[in-house]
């Protein structure tokens, strides 16, 4: 493919709105341009990366039977009604209505969709499991779209869902698609972890994701240099830690304006994390009467909101009471308020449930208490939970020795959906008695359009980009040196162009009329993995220079060498 017959925009600075790599990049590179907030166009070069990426999420998805489909990327307001979200998903998912006033959306996710599809064409159990995938355009109304197309607004994606009758069928298609998406990575020769994690608002059981390593990235993961384990920080769990300190004698003490963490241990001259906070929020109940629930950390430590929002008893979404709330159901005001004789279930961090001896509120406003235990003060009427943020050296779940830090762009979510969707959109099938059951099912997104920018976040230099093989545009740059003015250069390059082309390597051959200095910049800043550049000076010595992009230096070899180099690697 010639250079002058290709829209390759490249730009010599960057965009004013670009802050991470991968957006400066693709857009100086001529791979994306933006179109509003969120949206870009992809540009030929940037289609050539797209399509192997796709080429190679089909590959794998068809090596563990998956099937492919198309679902339409406009969806009936009905159909989120039934399933309880047209109300939940928030201003995140644009609507609009037709002509005849009917309500519609376009689509942020796909599991409405796929259900209603499944339960229009699969009736029987013989035909489970059923594994099917598409690979669409999706539109969610970020608030505040940044980062190129890491969070973009219009972003294409490979939603799947697969059926089943059982557990087991769905642990083995659970474990078919962890496979894949590892595969897939390691096929476009990417840096990742597979981590625990919270399945948000789609899901209700176990949930991993896939992220790409990168000091861009928007989560922070907590891992273990010692084992396996690895998690996203919503879900990332630390071993508690017995506390060995003496069990004290329970005293009230007086703290007159004294409410936070940080000013009751200065008052009484302990630590942090000998105190306990009491957070109390709404749960779920019936009726009338507000149904509140007792939250306890200790006081060194933060709520993990998603943690405390998936325990059962506590409403969703998480609602912290006001302090009038607490007022009328305590008779005291937040920064007094402790776990001893709480007329409120309690729900306690198991650092917090560890201490010996404490700091709490009394329930009285302007008093604590020293020296509290649990068994002592409290008894047994309270659940141990895990609702913390986990911090630098605490020691990792597993018991694999202390937790480090690392930041992950996701790229890839598995979880377990039970048969949230099937019930609610009333689906079911024949199982082998002949009864009707509803199936459960799994969840497989990946980030088709957000990979190509994970990519370009591990593999830059200070140059541009250095495309992996697996998705590179082009396998090979051509670079000709004056080749308007010079037949032997001309000559030599069409005939490479024509030997790579002939032994299947696909290259971009550089024949515009440029100065050297802006061919050299441009093969950089694209970063197409092998660049061959041809020129007067190495034709008279019977070499062309062949340079790997990665490699910081290049090699002189004959034209004919660099083909079979290149063809037989």
């Amino acid at each position: 493919m010639k250079y002058s017959a290709l829209v390759i925009p490249t730009l010599r600075d960057a965009p004013a709105d670009a802050e991470v790599a991968s957006h400066i990049l693709l857009t100086r590179a001529g791979f994306i341009r933006r179109q509003a907030a969120g949206s870009y166009h992809w540009l030929p070069l940037g289609m050539r990366v797209l399509a192997k990426v796709q080429r190679i999420v089909r590959a794998e998805l068809a090596r563990i039977g998956a099937q492919e489909v198309l679902m339409p990327v406009v969806q009936p307001a009905e159909l989120w009604r039934r399933s309880g979200r047209w109300d939940v998903m928030g201003a995140e998912m644009l609507r609009l209505a037709d002509r005849q006033n009917r309500d519609y959306c376009l689509s942020p996710t796909q599991e409405e969709a796929v259900t209603e599809l499944f339960g229009r064409t699969v009736g029987s159990y013989k035909q489970l499991p059923c594994n099917l995938y598409h690979i669409q355009t999706k539109f969610r109304d970020e608030i505040r779209p940044r980062f190129g197309l890491m969070r973009a607004r219009e972003f294409i994606m490979k939603d799947g869902y697969s059926f089943h009758l059982d557990e087991r069928s769905l642990d083995e298609t659970y474990a078919d698609m962890y496979s894949c998406y590892a595969a897939i990575l390691d096929r476009i020769g990417l840096r990742y972890r597979a981590v625990e994690a919270d399945p948000g608002a789609m899901g209700d059981n176990d949930s991993h994701e896939f992220h790409v390593l990168a000091a861009a990235g928007e989560d922070r993961l907590a891992y273990s240099p010692a084992s396996d384990y690895a998690a996203n920080v919503e879900k990332a769990e630390a071993a508690a830690i017995a506390d060995d300190a003496e069990v004290e004698d329970l005293a009230k003490v007086p703290t007159p304006g004294v409410k936070t963490i940080e000013d009751v241990a200065a008052f009484l001259g302990v630590e942090q994390r000998r105190c306990v906070k009491t957070l109390i929020v709404h749960a779920t109940g019936s009726g009338d009467h507000l149904a509140l629930a007792a939250l306890v950390l200790r006081g060194d430590h933060k709520l993990n909101e998603a943690k405390a929002m998936r325990l059962n008893g506590v409403r969703r979404p998480l609602v912290f009471a006001t302090d009038d709330e607490i007022h009328a159901a305590l008779g005291a005001h937040a920064g007094s308020i402790g776990p001893i004789d709480i007329p409120l279930p309690l729900l306690v961090d198991r650092s917090a449930a560890e201490l010996a001896s404490f700091v709490c509120g009394a329930n009285q406003d302007d008093y604590h208490l020293v020296g509290a235990n649990w068994q002592r003060d409290v008894g047994t009427d309270f659940q141990t939970v895990d609702i913390r943020n986990v911090v630098e050296g605490d020691s990792a779940a597993d018991g694999s020795g202390p937790l480090r830090f690392m930041r992950g762009i996701e790229v890839g979510h598995i979880f377990k959906l039970g048969a949230k969707y099937t019930r609610a959109l009333n689906v079911t099938v024949q199982d082998a008695a002949g009864q009707d059951t509803a199936p459960i099912m799994g969840c497989y997104g990946f980030g088709v359009s957000r990979i190509v920018a994970a990519v370009v976040e591990q593999w830059h230099d200070d140059d541009g980009i250095i495309w992996p093989e697996a998705v590179a545009p082009f396998a090979v740059h051509l670079v000709a040196l004056n080749n308007s003015r010079s037949v032997a250069v001309q000559s030599t390059a069409e005939d490479l162009h024509e030997q790579l082309e002939a032994g299947g390597l696909e290259v971009l051959f550089d024949d515009r009329d440029e100065r050297p200095g802006v061919k050299f910049a441009d093969a950089d800043l694209i970063g197409i993995p092998h660049r061959i550049t041809i020129g007067e000076r190495g034709l008279k010595e019977g070499v062309v220079e062949y340079r790997r992009r990665d490699a910081a230096t290049m090699e002189k070899l004959s034209p004919s060498m660099t083909v079979r180099r290149l063809i037989d690697r």
